[in-house]
């Protein structure tokens, strides 16, 4: 019973936590530390002897597989090769930089055996697409800088991984009584080092490679239902993951990972809904890993770190972390702007979290009084890390001029006359707007109008890449095809939040039995329940246009429509710099100083007590944007 407690509590606080972080904007990772931190050595809530089974490293080690196979999904050869210099430098020449600076970083001020320093700096190489992604995703950096830092953070985990291993298994050879001593014994440690990077690397192409070609194989020739794609995608993984283990150890990292950039670059079969569900699995996986991993540790540990691990991590985020990526990117086409922003992106994740708490286990037989320092530190420089990147890094990318803290601007899918009409009322207020649609024809109208518009097809697996989303936030949803749109909405919510996601109905959701919204309608209603994309046509077909007005003093909806007149409604609120869109369960209503942006008929919106018109003097009449 007390085990079932245990594991029903890690569910609740996993996912709780990540639900707080969204509430309140904080790094998930550092509120599931401090969750399983509290339930597990400070109350005991959770018992941290029942986390001390036999069972643990592996779940954990499958599960960091199955989170680097979904980060490999995520990855495109097209930007590999357009941005292949500094990638591969930051995997490579940085990590080598990180290694050694970070070494002597914990050997000077931690004090450890040099044996130990080596070992810690090779564990802190790691970032991590766990933390990498959900930042990058809340920034937004404009350009290519995103896929570099989205390449670097996954592709660095399996790197960093492997080389820990290595420097793990070249430790316990040097340190065996039985094995020679001097230039032999160096000489072993070196072809040991080589025969362990040449069997990971051939394991993980072979073996990710031939698993990836047996999916879609078999999703190709349809040899299984569409309900199994899943379950047998992640049975293939979990069966690669543990025969490159097999093979070495920790070379199943890489292997999904290679798996997952197999998959996402091949054009045979469609991977959106196996992409989505393992998406889905590691918001999961990474909330109980977390949970799990900090609730199992000692309190007495913790009397080894102070104001000296505190200092570790000042050094590695201002020195080291810096030099490897200056380093790296020396030579490269990227601007200084770029390698600062790169610079100011390290945070550790759940690989530097699980690679520790196991070598603690294996370091007793040799370095029992150190073993007990090494997670400790491990732990707090990840939440040293992870609090000082994500709570910084947004305010440092709009410093540096690659971002938009809150961005605000709208994507509208759908350019007909109607959506370029009020794009072009939001970008003259000051919105960033962007507009995309498979007609040509709307396209170049939009463009003729100053919008930036782009024909494509918003279903189209590449189109994530090929938008510039930076200062983008909202995503609007205006073709007159419900399941389309649906579809629309479904294969961009790995971009936007759902909150921010708008959906206009084809038709009026009244028209509907009993006023219900339709299940497969995705997205918040836009505008309201009463709106649709034929009645928008229509009212701009019957002198309609769309109208800007500040008012006065806060008002209700119901006023502002009685003040717009029967046959009108507003869209928007422009708060500042904050954009509001009205739906139907969208509750804010104006205040004094708010612009408002509505839809009304031509003479109808007029000044009165309650309203005036924005940059309008002595008129009496509302000024027509355009």
């Amino acid at each position: 019973m007390t085990f079932l407690f245990g594991v029903a509590l890690i569910l609740i606080l996993g996912v709780g936590a990540q639900w707080l972080a969204w509430q309140t904007r904080l790094p998930s990772i550092l509120l599931l530390l401090v969750a399983g931190f509290l339930a597990g050595p400070v109350s005991g809530i959770i018992d941290p002897t029942v986390l001390q089974g036999e069972w643990v490293y592996p779940f954990v080690s499958i599960s960091i597989g199955i989170i680097l196979f979904e980060g490999g999904l995520n990855l495109r050869l097209s930007e590999l090769q357009e941005e292949r210099g500094p990638i591969l430098n930051l995997i490579t020449i940085g990590v080598l930089v990180t290694w050694i600076l970070g070494s002597g970083a914990v050997y000077l001020i931690e004090d450890f055996r040099v044996e130990l320093s080596v070992l810690t700096g090779a564990i802190l190489v790691v970032t991590g697409p766990t933390v990498v992604m959900p930042l990058l995703r809340e920034i937004r950096p404009k350009g290519r800088i995103g896929a570099v830092a989205k390449w670097e953070g996954i592709t660095i985990d399996p790197v960093g991984a492997i080389l820990a291993v290595l420097v793990l298994e070249v430790l316990l050879l040097l340190n065996d009584p039985e094995s020679i001593r001097g230039t032999a014994g160096a000489l072993d440690a070196t072809l040991h080092v080589l025969e362990g990077i040449g069997l990971a690397l051939g394991a993980s192409v072979v073996i990710g490679g031939a698993a990836a070609a047996l999916i879609v194989y078999t999703l190709r020739r349809r040899l299984v239902p569409g309900y199994l794609h899943n379950p047998l995608t992640l049975t293939l993984v979990v069966v690669a993951f543990v025969g490159a283990e097999a093979i070495q150890h920790e070379a199943g990292l890489l292997t999904t990972t290679l798996m997952g950039l197999a998959l996402a670059n091949q054009s045979y079969v469609p991977v959106n809904r196996i992409a989505e569900f393992k998406e889905n699995l590691q918001v999961l996986l990474l909330g109980v890993l977390f949970i799990v991993l900090s609730a199992r540790l000692d309190l007495a540990t913790f009397e080894y770190v102070g104001g000296r691990t505190l200092l570790l991590i000042g050094v590695l985020i201002l020195v080291v972390r810096p030099l490897a990526v200056f380093v790296s990117c020396a030579g490269t086409t990227l601007s200084w702007r770029e390698q600062a922003f790169l610079a100011w992106l390290a945070p550790r994740g759940i690989v530097a979290a699980a690679v520790a708490s196991l070598f603690a286990f294996d370091l007793q037989g040799i370095f029992p009084e150190a073993a007990d320092a090494l997670v400790p530190v491990v732990f707090l420089v990840i939440v040293g890390t992870v609090a000082i990147y994500g709570l910084t890094i947004p305010y440092v990318a709009h410093w540096l001029g690659l971002a938009d803290p809150n961005p605000e601007g709208v994507l509208f899918v759908g350019a007909d006359t109607w959506v370029q009409r009020i794009a072009e009322t939001l970008q003259d207020l000051g919105i960033t707007v962007q507009l995309i649609d498979s007609n040509p024809d709307h396209v170049q109208r939009a463009r003729t109008r100053g919008l930036h518009a782009e024909r494509g097809d918003v279903l189209s697996e590449s189109v994530v890449e090929e938008l510039d989303l930076s200062g983008i936030g909202r995503l609007l949803i205006t073709i007159p095809n419900d399941e389309v749109a649906s579809l629309a909405a479904l294969h961009l919510s790995e971009i936007f939040d759902v909150n921010d996601i708008f959906q206009l109905p084809a038709r009026s959701t009244r028209e509907h039995a009993e006023g219900e919204v339709p299940e497969h309608l995705r997205g918040h209603l836009l505008f309201g329940n009463d709106t649709s994309c034929e009645r928008m046509r229509d009212c701009f077909d019957h002198n309609h246009d769309v109208f800007v007005v500040e008012t006065d003093r806060a008002m209700t909806r119901a006023e502002m429509e009685e003040h717009f007149g029967p046959e009108s409604f507003p869209l928007f609120i422009v708060r500042g710099t904050q954009l509001v869109v009205l739906s139907d369960e969208e509750t804010k209503q104006p205040r004094a100083g708010d612009h408002v942006v509505v839809l009304a008929e031509r003479g109808q919106v007029q000044k009165t007590e309650a309203l005036s018109i924005a940059d309008a003097e002595s008129s009496t009449e509302a000024v027509e944007l355009g």
